[in-house]
C-alpha cells in the first residue's frame, strides 16, 4: 500500500502523509485543460464473421438525442427502453429499460437535459420522431422575447416620457 499524492498529469507519486491522502487527486491551479472529462459511451459489439468482441468508445457528443420505445411482448407484457440515438444504427445504446411504464418518462426527459440532447419517439417501424409538446397545432412552452424592438414599439423613448411636451401659446 502506497501513502501519498499522486497528480494528474504526472507519473511521479509524492511518498508521504497518511493513506486518506493517498487517495486524493490534486490538479493544479492553472491548468488549462477541461473542466469536465469528457464523456464517453462504450458501446460491445461482436464482429459478425471472425466472432471477435470489440469495444469502441463513443464521445456522447456524436450520438443526436434520446428516444423512448415501447414495446407489447407476445405474453401481453408492456416494456420501454430509452435509448441514446446515434447517426449509424449499429453505435445506438440502450441505457435504460423497464417493464411497464412508470418511470421511463422522467428518465427519458432527464436523460435528454443531463446530455443537453434533443427527444425523440421511436415509432414501431423504427423510425424517430422528434418530440414537442403541441396542442392542436400550437406549440406549448414557446414563448415570446419581453422586449421590442423601437421600430415594433410604436411608442415614445422612456426618457423622453420624463419630460412634459412644451405648452403652444395663441399668438
Amino acid at each position: 500500500m502506497v501513502h501519498g499524492v499522486a497528480m494528474e498529469g504526472t507519473s511521479v507519486v509524492l511518498a508521504f502523509g497518511r493513506p486518506s491522502v493517498a487517495d486524493r487527486r490534486f490538479v493544479a491551479a492553472n491548468d488549462n485543460g477541461p473542466k469536465d472529462p469528457v464523456k464517453t459511451v462504450t458501446v460491445r459489439r461482436m464482429l459478425e464473421q471472425s466472432g471477435v468482441a470489440i469495444k469502441i468508445k463513443v464521445p456522447v457528443t456524436e450520438f443526436i438525442g434520446v428516444a423512448v420505445a415501447t414495446q407489447i411482448s407476445e405474453g401481453g407484457v408492456l416494456t420501454s427502453s430509452i435509448e441514446l440515438v446515434h447517426s449509424d444504427s449499429e453505435l445506438n445504446y440502450r441505457v435504460f429499460e423497464e417493464e411497464g411504464n412508470h418511470n421511463v418518462v422522467a428518465e427519458w426527459q432527464n436523460w435528454g437535459k443531463k446530455l443537453r440532447l434533443p427527444l425523440f419517439i421511436k415509432a414501431g417501424d423504427g423510425a424517430y420522431m422528434p418530440y414537442s409538446q403541441q396542442v392542436d397545432g400550437v406549440a406549448v412552452g414557446s414563448s415570446q422575447s419581453r422586449r421590442k424592438l423601437v421600430a415594433e414599439a410604436n411608442r415614445r423613448p422612456r426618457f423622453l416620457n420624463r419630460r412634459k411636451p412644451g405648452a403652444q401659446s395663441d399668438a
